[in-house]
């Protein structure tokens, strides 16, 4: 799916079957009604096989969620069963050309006219964009600043609703990334995810979940390079002996397996926090996403390092995990924002 760069509509539909369309969702529109740590560990396993097409699961997980819970009854039955059942696909938007981890500052306008919301502007690095069926919009409603900004669901086909290029990405190639375009869209106020000026204050929340997840990602990707790594030295020879009895590189594996382990009880524990309401929430997530993603990372890598070469082929999937992971350090918040956020926190706390 990676390599041919094919949106994997009937295995995703397949992944619904097993109740992974809505994972968090109330099981009365659809959803299977589990908990963020049940999510967190779905996500690991799912991503020990194709961290691309997780990710984008996550992403549509977290729109369906934000709709049943920010939505009234008629937009939940409404939107979610067909999410839920993976017959519709969503896509979050949040990101603009000029607006990254300042979101904030977004300009994507919404007048109101009559029944309906005027939506003009452009959203930047969406996944799924083109392919799936509803959007879920952040634009500005009201003053600048978070208090202006409001979410809106915006349907597939809906007239000045339009998609930039297909962008070509070093990783995340299962899932297409386009811009969003509104040019006079017409959205009925019926879209209107809770109130005018609620917009930022949902997306937020949003991405409290989106961090857990998205670092889940990344411990399915780690996982599944510590074992390429351990099986490689198993049987890779060099100067008359296999690389698993070298004790630097034993000290190697020794460090992956224990910084995998330690991310995966950082981010269990930032599932637990956001799933009990607890006030700790919001710094265990970023951290969680900090710490998780970066060192992640450094095991992916460290995975391909000792392939050596070989690691460097697309024939071997190692180098798969380090591209797809490598934007997880990236997005839904940077990890120097989530630098920033705890900091923030740690300052404030009385």
């Amino acid at each position: 799916m990676t390599c041919f760069e094919i949106f994997p509509v009937e295995a995703m539909r397949k992944a619904a079957q097993l109740g992974f369309g809505g994972i968090y969702v109330n099981p009365d529109v659809g959803g299977s009604g589990l908990s963020r740590l049940d999510t967190s560990i779905i996500f690991e396993a799912l991503s020990t096989g194709c961290v691309s097409t997780t990710a984008y699961i996550s992403i549509h997980n977290m729109c369906a969620w934000m709709i049943d819970t920010f939505g009234n009854n008629e937009q939940r039955e409404k939107f979610c069963p067909d999410l839920c059942s993976m017959q519709k696909f969503a896509s979050y938007c949040l990101t603009e050309p000029g607006s990254g981890s300042d979101a904030a500052s977004l300009l994507t306008s919404a007048k109101l006219q009559g029944d309906h919301y005027i939506l003009n502007g452009s959203k930047a690095f969406i996944s799924g964009g083109g392919d799936t069926d509803v959007y879920v919009v952040m634009c500005r409603t009201g003053e600048k600043g978070p208090k202006g900004i409001s979410c809106v669901v915006v349907e597939k086909g809906t007239a000045g609703l339009s998609f930039g290029k297909k962008e070509k990405k070093v990783g995340w190639n299962s899932q297409p990334t386009r811009a969003v375009i509104f040019e006079d869209c017409a959205v009925p106020v019926t879209n209107r995810l809770g109130a005018e000026g609620e917009g930022f204050s949902i997306a937020m929340k949003g991405l409290n979940g989106g961090r857990i997840n998205i670092a889940s990602c990344s411990l399915g990707a780690a996982h599944a390079s510590v074992l390429l790594a351990r099986d490689h030295m198993c049987v890779r020879k060099q100067f008359g002996e296999t690389l698993s009895n070298s004790q630097f590189l034993q000290f190697k594996l020794a460090e992956m397996a224990t910084k995998l382990v330690a991310s995966r009880l950082l981010v269990r524990q930032a599932a637990v926090a956001l799933q009990e309401g607890r006030p700790d929430a919001v710094s265990l997530c970023s951290m969680a996403k900090l710490f998780v993603t970066d060192e992640c990372f450094a095991i992916c890598n460290q995975a391909l390092q000792i392939h050596g070469g070989y690691g460097y082929l697309k024939d071997y999937a190692v180098q798969q995990y380090v591209r797809d992971i490598r934007v997880h350090q990236i997005l839904e918040g940077t990890n120097e924002v989530m630098r920033m956020i705890i900091a923030r926190s740690l300052l404030t706390e009385s």
